[in-house]
């Protein structure tokens, strides 16, 4: 019998990912030297070529094309039972907590929650409703919580995602404000408009997206008021202290009557991400991303560990 080891399984897989070792290397936080060790010992082991170098990176041979179609499948059981020894030793047998924003995607949760539980017999899912995005990682970061939704970019290399919603953008305005009349306004409209900025977010990379900062010629973005709170944001923008960007579904989930929704078409799109870190159970996110795409319909493909 081959003695597979699944670590270097594992590594392969990514190496057939990227077809590149230095890519492979920099996603296993491995150097490249134990990364092609890894390799040739698997090569060894099964007693075939796996791979082979060219100029621009690595291309499968035939058997290494066949050890990826069946190794995932493999890779997968075996983290599944080490999952499920774990959960039982730690008395988390078929249990997922999921964080998730009430104004954001608490409804939406519940529709996941459900699909999760009808896909894996047995599991039952918990939602933990916070109010702000620190509140969620915060919640991953402390293993209390297994997965989060929450919109990208995230700025925390701690957090790994997977995008399974894209959504376009909305602006919140006074009643008052010139542009209220209007259907559709432009990022140019705006310009001198400044965004109030609720102490929500993870990153400076997270505010400037939410800012639209840039804008599309190149000047920053107006900075209006900080406030702590996403409802002091919005009574801000009642008052016409400022605007306030955000993706097009919270202007559905947030109908506060003093203030007015507008669509901003060239607004760059917000991207809702599962969110989930090195500690999480990856079988159950791995099906818990697949079972979401399939709510959402979405289908573009990237890399499950970004």
């Amino acid at each position: 019998m081959i003695a597979l080891d699944i670590r270097q399984l594992q590594s392969f897989l990514v190496v057939a990912d990227e077809l590149n070792i230095t890519r492979a290397s920099a996603r296993l936080h491995l150097s490249q030297q134990t990364l092609s060790a890894q390799i040739q010992q698997l090569e060894r082991a099964i007693g075939v070529t796996l791979l082979v170098r060219t100029s621009r990176g690595v291309l499968l041979t035939p058997a290494g094309v066949e050890l990826e179609r069946g190794g995932r499948e493999l890779v997968t059981d075996a983290t599944e039972l080490a999952q499920r020894v774990r959960a039982t030793e730690t008395g988390r047998l078929g249990r997922l907590r999921i964080a998730c924003c009430p104004y954001a995607t608490a409804l939406f949760a519940t529709e996941v929650a459900d699909a999760m539980e009808a896909a894996v017999p047995g599991l039952e899912v918990e939602l933990v409703t916070v109010h702000t995005p620190p509140e969620e990682r915060a919640l991953l970061l402390s293993g209390e919580c297994d997965a989060a939704f929450m919109w990208t970019p995230l700025g925390d290399p701690a957090l790994h995602h997977a995008t399974i919603r894209t959504d376009s953008r909305a602006v919140a305005l006074s009643p008052k404000h010139p542009l209220a009349h209007q259907d559709s306004i432009s990022l140019s409209d705006l310009a001198t408009d400044p965004v109030i900025r609720p102490d929500i977010f993870l990153s400076e990379e997270n505010l400037s997206h939410w800012l639209a900062d840039p804008r599309p010629d190149g000047a920053p973005a107006p900075r209006g008021p900080e406030v702590t709170k996403l409802e002091d944001a919005l009574l801000m923008v009642a008052r016409g202290k400022g605007i306030w960007l955000a993706p097009e579904p919270l202007s559905r989930w947030i109908p506060v009557s003093t203030v007015i929704w507008r669509p901003v078409p060239d607004a760059p799109p917000s991207h809702l991400a599962l969110v989930w870190t090195d500690t999480a159970p990856h079988a159950l996110i791995a099906r818990m991303i697949a079972e979401v795409r399939t709510i959402t319909g979405y289908t573009r493909a990237e890399p499950t560990a970004a």
